[in-house]
């Protein structure tokens, strides 16, 4: 519910809006507001036409994200619903027909092995000493979409906490992330190779601007391997990292407010006359200049 608008010194700053039931399409569709991962995409590696070509023309989900998806809904109760077929992959008419039926109808199709994975990566979240009480059902809320305005360039961010949870004098924030390997070793390279970092830092100050953490919050990530037994690492990240993660959503939402004003979207090198250099790795070049460069 909107509750109007007030001024600051920098921006007219719409309210926060908190939204319940609004599917995940509508969310990733909406034109309005920018995400964790669009501010991500501004950055390098990436760059700001990119971001727009991409925003302008969305690609259909991957559909190698299907067992991402029925973990997600089975350990929060929240999304598409699953239909695991009796078939052991898709080479056949009659499995490709009935996964595309399914898919048509919204829900995730998936193979019967698969749909076993899943509901054994699930039981271990349920088991898990960490992971368990943090997805106990009733305890929280799933994928609530929120929305507010950055004062400081009147953007308007939106995020989609996987879980909400409220206790005494702190708020949880709390992401599930299945991947290839869940040790903490890989989940460190992870948070920084997909600055999973900013992502902490917009979804806490996001959760805090829309009044859902008076007490302060608190994100932690729940990582999950896909291969059996299906470990975790729940892990919180420290306060520098947060600190980076903030400052590189900064900059972000700098760029995408100038890139919406002028309507100029630059690629990596912008407006430039001359054609610039460009270097070798640093660590590659201390390596070679060690090896080819001492006199």
């Amino acid at each position: 519910m909107h509750r109007g608008r007030r001024m600051t010194a920098a921006v007219e700053v719409e309210a926060p809006r908190i939204v319940d039931g609004l599917s995940a399409d509508e969310y990733h569709a909406d034109r309005t507001s920018i995400s964790s991962s669009g501010l991500r995409a501004l950055l390098n590696p990436g760059c700001p036409a990119q971001f727009k070509y991409d925003r302008d023309n969305p690609q259909a989900p991957k559909k190698e994200f299907d067992l991402g998806h029925a973990a997600h809904k089975l350990v929060l109760g929240e999304g598409d619903e699953i239909v695991v077929t009796e078939y052991d992959d898709w080479r056949t008419k009659a499995a490709r027909e009935e996964r595309d039926a399914i898919r048509a109808d919204g829900a995730v199709p998936l193979l019967f092995h698969d749909g076993e994975q899943v509901h054994a990566m699930a039981e271990a979240i349920r088991q898990h000493p960490l992971a368990g009480p943090l997805f106990t059902p009733g305890t929280g809320v799933a994928e609530q979409s929120i929305f507010w305005t950055d004062p400081a360039t009147g953007v308007r961010c939106r995020i989609r906490p996987d879980w909400l949870k409220q206790i005494p004098g702190l708020t949880l924030c709390v992401d599930y992330k299945t991947t290839r390997d869940a040790s903490p070793d890989a989940v460190s390279k992870a948070i920084n190779d997909h600055g999973y970092h900013q992502q902490d830092a917009l979804y806490t100050d996001g959760t805090e601007a829309a009044g859902l953490a008076p007490d302060g919050c608190r994100f932690l990530f729940v990582f999950q391997s896909k291969t059996a037994p299906y470990l975790i690492t729940v892990r919180e990240i420290d306060q520098q990292a947060r600190d980076i993660g903030r400052a590189k959503n900064e900059r972000a939402l700098r760029i995408y407010a100038d890139c919406e004003r002028t309507g100029i979207w630059p690629d990596w090198t912008g407006p430039v006359a001359d054609i610039p250099f460009i270097n070798l790795p640093t660590w590659a070049a201390i390596r070679d200049a060690e090896e080819y460069l001492k006199p």
